[in-house]
């Protein structure tokens, strides 16, 4: 809506005119002058101020109401985001307008959200998890719309598409709780990976053999059983000591509930954001000492002051969700990426010039959220399958007394092992 701005001024100009008094013999006065209509200065024109700028518009895609996993915590840190830049001036002077798209685990209802934002003119999907990336990517990358800075990239498409920019590493924190796992003297591992998740499976297995050993078993967790206690006796049993576990926040929470009835000594490995603070209330006793592998150095640290302040200002309540997340911290990494880029074009900033912007971006450095990003070359001599994955490195925390605390900052590379090769 435009404002108006009016001024409203009704100047009256009166000339009083004297009647000049003489010595005149005649007896007749002479005429007054006459005195002159008042006349109006001229009315103002409305002052319109300047429009404002057209909004930056993207989607956030998550999954918020559902039976199985859900990540307020990637909903809430995108408009936590987009309050944030908005309070500071917005991107290149525009405002950001971000829509969060909840796909409610279903793969159907993924495709409207493609959909939504091709009608609706989005720049970019950005910061977004779903497992059913498939029916959003191809669709959405028709109209040059990318798939940007997801955590967690999981389906082909978010791994071969030119329009897909992964920020985050997965699967190579698998990766890496592999090779902690073993450097941490662990004789006999099992693997314990969500319905969904069986990329990881290759990797993961690559690295095992490349270092020596087997998988003992390699279970598929199916994601929204009441119970998983066969699954964890499953898991544990066979002289197990350490179990990877590539498991959701949610399904995890039943997990380690069965995980600490079943009183076993066994060591686990999870993923950031999943094996975490919120999964292990209740369970801290049996969790005491389990290593998290993760992307991004915790939360406490100084790559995310920012973060942490917006979520400050945003008065989000940072005990109900897990913000020390793949999901949190990947979505304020992938808006901080977006930001950086889509200033960096010269000219309108569309699907396609932000499209074009990424591709030749080869230096994207967010002050140690991730390794320096270069998206112009891919994996093309890694993982057949995986050449979007830009970022291969890993970093870790650990659990004590049910709370995350970081044991590694540098970031270490597993790419090699990913593909077998022990280095």
């Amino acid at each position: 809506m435009r404002v108006w701005s009016t001024l409203i001024a009704l100047l009256a100009v009166f000339a009083l005119v004297a009647t000049a008094c003489g010595n005149d013999d005649d007896d007749e006065s002479a005429p007054a002058p006459s005195t002159p209509a008042p006349t109006e200065a001229p009315t103002p024109e409305p002052t319109e101020e300047p429009a404002p700028a057209e909004p930056i518009k993207v989607m956030t895609v998550t999954t918020l109401n559902a039976a199985g996993p859900t990540y307020q915590n990637i909903a809430n840190t995108a408009e936590a985001y987009a309050a944030y830049i908005n309070a500071r001036g917005g991107i290149a002077g525009r405002p950001l307008e971000v829509t969060v798209c909840d796909e409610m685990f279903d793969p159907s209802v993924a495709s409207g959200c493609a959909r939504e934002a091709v009608a609706e003119d989005m720049v970019s999907i950005v910061g977004s998890f779903t497992f059913f990336a498939e029916s959003i990517v191809p669709e959405a990358s028709q109209s040059d719309i990318t798939w940007f800075g997801p955590c967690c990239p999981i389906t082909p498409s978010e791994l071969t598409s030119p329009h897909s920019f992964p920020i985050g590493n997965q699967p190579m924190y698998a990766v890496g709780a592999v090779k902690k796992a073993i450097e941490d003297g662990c004789q006999a591992i099992s693997a314990v990976i969500i319905d969904g998740a069986q990329i990881f499976i290759p990797p993961m297995e690559n690295a095992i053999t490349a270092l020596g050993q087997e998988f003992v078993d390699t279970i598929i967790l199916p994601p929204t059983a009441q119970d998983y206690s066969s699954e964890v006796a499953q898991a544990t049993s066979g002289g197990v000591d350490c179990v990877i576990g590539i498991i959701s926040e949610t399904p995890y929470i039943t997990w380690n509930t069965a995980w600490s009835q079943s009183g076993t000594d066994a060591r686990q490995y999870g993923p950031q954001g999943n094996l975490n603070e919120v999964s292990a209330a209740g369970a801290e006793e049996a969790t005491d000492g389990d290593i998290i592998a993760g992307m991004y150095p915790d939360i406490s640290t100084p790559p995310w002051e920012e973060y942490r302040v917006a979520l400050e200002e945003g008065g989000y309540d940072l005990t109900a969700h897990d913000y020390n997340s793949l999901g949190g911290m990947g979505t304020w990494a992938a808006f901080v990426a977006f930001t950086q880029i889509a200033e960096t074009i010269d000219g309108e900033i569309t699907a396609s010039s932000f499209f074009e912007a990424a591709s030749a971006t080869d230096n994207l450095d967010l002050g140690g959220m991730v390794p320096v990003l270069d998206f112009t070359q891919e994996w093309t001599d890694g993982l057949e399958g995986y050449q979007r994955l830009f970022n291969r490195s890993v970093v870790f925390s650990t659990l004590e007394n049910g709370k995350v605390v970081p044991l590694t900052t540098d970031f270490e590379d597993v790419g090699d092992l990913a593909t077998g090769n022990a280095g």
